[in-house]
């Protein structure tokens, strides 16, 4: 596990959300990629700590890049499923991690917004979910990427919803 320095500005990893305030910032920021099944939304933090009254502040402390995955039990419903896709979403956020820790502090989260085929993925988890999973993540992040890349020289529309 790596450790970061709690007085540090800038963490090499990505942290990840937690609690429900955590989730509710990033959710109100936009939709920086989306695929048939997932939506990335992601929200600038440091403009966003300036506004905060001073309780809301330690919501982000420390300071950096945090990820979230959220698997609503409507879209997944055994336990097995929603683990085998949050696994899959923070092992490709993993990846991409080097980019994302480039940019401004940053919230993202990563919904799943629709159910996987039950017919086709018969199995709570397989190889075939998992390998479908992985490749859809792969293309939200790449997209991401880029659209991120391009909001850097804007990144009020990050801070706000305005795009």
């Amino acid at each position: 596990m790596v450790s970061h320095d709690v007085h540090s500005t800038h963490c090499t990893h990505l942290l990840r959300l937690q609690t429900r305030p955590q989730f509710q910032v990033v959710l109100d920021g936009v939709v920086v990629s989306r695929t048939q099944h997932f939506a990335l939304h992601a929200r600038e933090l440091s403009a966003l700590s300036l506004r905060q009254p001073e309780a809301m502040r330690p919501v982000f402390h420390p300071s950096g890049t945090w990820l979230g995955a959220m698997v609503p039990k409507r879209w997944a419903r055994r336990a097995v499923t929603r683990n085998t896709i949050k696994r899959q979403i923070y092992s490709v956020a993993a990846e991409y991690a080097p980019t994302l820790l480039l940019l401004a502090p940053m919230g993202h989260v990563v919904r799943l917004r629709t159910s996987w085929d039950r017919a086709e993925y018969i199995s709570a988890t397989s190889d075939k979910l998992r390998h479908d999973v992985r490749q859809e993540l792969q293309v939200l992040f790449s997209n991401a990427q880029r659209r991120l890349a391009d909001l850097a020289a804007t990144p009020s529309q990050l801070a706000t919803n305005t795009l």
